[in-house]
């Protein structure tokens, strides 16, 4: 089954919070299906995004929103409900993959926090960047330690970006995840550096986009991610929709 393709709100983050209504009707004139949250509800609210996405006739794929653990959990929750999410998706730091000992830390809290949402009738999605596959402990790569450790109920949106460049094969982790990979962030570039790579619209960087997004795997949403751009915003988005429902890889709106 091919996922249906969204946007990542982070892409046009500057533009939904100057103009929140007309941003997501540009993007579902594009084509685009869904919307993962991301700094919108804190501003807005939870009700005024929702009922912006519901007018543009966009889905909420999920809200990249904080572990719900610790002090802030409930109210995490609480925004995130009212916004019709399901699925919270977010990371663990970078130096949480400094040793074994590190990671299991980190892992607690997502397990807690998978915990506090299911109590809620809702799940926690974890998002990767690339120490989680450059990082080795004796010979066991982090990702497969984060994967053991990891509450079964955590589902996961892979980053293929990032997990390039950190080594990996994107297609090969998707075949290996299975059904618990739901989402995945697709951004094109160099892939070289992870705080200066410049991102291009979908099909023209380095990412075999059609191999990874032709695997089987769970995958339900393909989230367009185009962090940092050098040309117009929706211009990339638009050739990133062409690029990915053109060719077959993903299920847009027209």
């Amino acid at each position: 089954m091919t996922a249906e393709i969204a946007v990542m709100a982070y892409t046009v983050l500057d533009q939904a919070r100057a103009d929140l209504d007309g941003t997501f009707a540009r993007l579902a004139e594009i084509g685009y299906r869904g919307v993962e949250t991301y700094g919108l509800v804190e501003h807005f609210g939870p009700a005024r995004v929702r009922g912006a996405l519901d007018a543009a006739g966009l889905a909420v794929t999920s809200a990249h929103a904080p572990f719900p653990a610790g002090p802030d959990a409930e109210s995490i929750l609480d925004q995130n409900a009212e916004l019709g999410a399901e699925v919270l998706v977010w990371s663990m730091e970078r130096e949480e993959f400094d040793s074994p000992d590190a990671v299991k830390r980190g892992v607690q809290r997502v397990n807690v926090a998978a915990e506090h949402a299911a109590a809620r009738g809702m799940k926690i999605a974890y998002h990767n960047h690339f120490a989680e596959f450059s990082q080795f402990f004796g010979g066991v790569q982090a990702y497969d330690l984060l994967l053991e450790l990891l509450d079964d109920r955590v589902l996961v949106e892979l980053d293929a970006y990032w997990a390039v460049l950190g080594g990996a094969d994107p297609a090969e982790i998707l075949t290996r995840l299975g059904d618990r990979a739901r989402f995945i962030h697709v951004k094109d570039g160099p892939a070289v550096s992870y705080s200066d790579d410049v991102m291009v619209p979908i099909g023209e960087g380095r990412i075999d986009w059609r191999t990874t997004l032709s695997v089987p795997s769970g995958l339900r949403w393909h989230i367009v991610e185009l962090e940092r751009l050098h040309i117009d915003t929706f211009e990339a988005l638009r050739r990133s929709y062409d690029h990915l429902v053109g060719n077959g890889l993903s299920l847009g709106a027209r």
